[in-house]
C-alpha cells in the first residue's frame, strides 16, 4: 500500500470509521471492537515506531521509561534513555548512585524532580523488595513519583497484564473514534470502550499501537485530546518556573562550589523568584545549602 494513501485512510471522518455515540457507547459489540481493534493495528504494522523500551520487558527497564515519559515526548526520551540505563542498569545500580550523577544523565528531560523520585523507587525497590520491580498496583504505586497510570503501563509492558490504562494518546484515540461530537468527555466514559476492546492476549502490543495511532491522529486533526474532561494546557516555557529550576540545577550541576550571592547573580531572572525556587528544591532534598554554598544533595 501507498504510504500515502494508507494515511487517508486513516484519517477518514468518523463516520466513515465505525464511530458511535455516547448514548451507543455501551452496546459495543464484538464484531465493532474487532474492526477497531484492526483498524489501529492496521496502523501500527505500518507506520509503528521502535523504541528501546519497546524491545524489553525488563520491569525495572519499563520502569524508567515510563517515568521518563511522563511529561515529556519520546523523541526526547529517545536521546536520554540509552545513557542512562548504560549508568544506571538496575534498581541497585540507581540506588547506590549519587544525586549527582543522577540529575545530570537526566539534564534535557525536565521536571527534573522525577529523576529524584526515580532514585528514591530504585532504594525502595532494593530494600524492600529485594532488587525485583514489583508487580502488584498497589506496590508499584507506593512507590515515589509512580501514579496509577505509570504502575499500570509497567504491568502491562512488563508483565503482559490486561490492565485499564489511560493516558493523553489513548485518549486521543477514543475520542476520536467514539465521541466525535462531544466536547467534554471523562474518562469513565472511556473506560468501558477501553476494556470492551483491549486485546487480552498482548495488551504491551496494543497499547503501543495505540499510542502510536493516537500520536498520529494529534497531529492529523486539532487534537483530540484536547476534548477530554481531564486535559490541562501545559504553561509556556519561557519564564515559568520550570525554566528557572532547570537553569539553577545546571548552573549548581556545573559548579564544584556555587555561593547562593553568585547564583543569583549569574543567572537572568528575578531575584525573588530565583530565591523561592532554592527553597522548593532544599525542601525537596534536591539541593543543600551550608557554609554560604550551594550543592546537590
Amino acid at each position: 500500500m501507498n504510504r500515502h494513501v494508507g494515511i487517508v485512510q486513516y484519517c477518514q471522518a468518523p463516520e466513515k470509521q465505525n464511530h458511535i455515540s455516547m448514548n451507543e457507547k455501551t452496546a459495543l459489540t464484538a464484531r465493532r471492537a474487532a474492526a477497531f481493534r484492526t483498524t489501529v493495528y492496521d496502523y501500527y504494522k505500518r507506520h509503528g515506531r521502535r523504541f528501546p523500551w519497546r524491545e524489553t520487558t525488563d520491569p525495572y527497564r519499563i520502569l524508567v521509561s515510563e517515568v521518563m515519559l511522563q511529561q515529556t515526548q519520546a523523541p526526547r526520551v529517545l536521546l536520554k534513555y540509552g545513557a542512562f540505563i548504560r549508568l544506571f542498569p538496575d534498581s541497585s545500580t540507581l540506588a547506590a548512585a549519587s544525586l549527582h550523577d543522577v540529575l545530570s544523565a537526566w539534564q534535557g528531560l525536565g521536571y527534573n524532580r522525577r529523576a529524584l523520585a526515580l532514585k528514591q523507587s530504585a532504594q525502595r525497590i532494593v530494600t524492600i523488595h529485594g532488587g525485583i520491580v514489583p508487580h502488584d498496583e498497589e506496590a508499584l504505586i507506593s512507590l515515589p513519583g509512580v501514579g496509577p497510570a505509570t504502575a499500570r503501563a509497567v504491568r502491562a509492558f512488563a508483565f503482559n497484564e490486561p490492565v485499564i490504562l489511560i493516558e493523553t494518546n489513548i485518549r486521543a484515540v477514543f475520542i476520536h473514534h467514539f465521541f466525535p461530537q462531544e466536547e467534554t468527555v471523562a474518562d469513565s466514559n472511556l473506560r468501558p470502550l477501553i476494556e470492551k476492546t483491549l486485546d487480552r492476549k498482548n495488551p504491551g502490543r496494543w497499547y503501543n499501537a495505540l499510542m502510536d495511532y493516537g500520536t498520529f491522529l494529534k497531529k492529523a486533526h486539532v487534537n483530540p485530546a484536547r476534548r477530554s474532561a481531564h486535559h490541562q494546557r501545559q504553561s509556556p516555557f519561557e519564564g515559568s518556573v520550570r525554566q528557572v529550576r532547570g537553569a539553577i540545577l545546571r548552573l549548581i550541576l556545573k559548579k564544584v562550589r556555587l555561593s547562593e550571592p553568585d547564583l543569583i547573580e549569574t543567572l537572568p531572572f528575578d531575584t525573588d523568584l530565583v530565591k523561592e525556587i532554592l527553597a522548593q528544591l532544599e525542601k525537596e532534598q534536591i539541593i543543600v545549602r551550608g557554609g554560604g554554598n550551594i550543592s546537590i544533595a
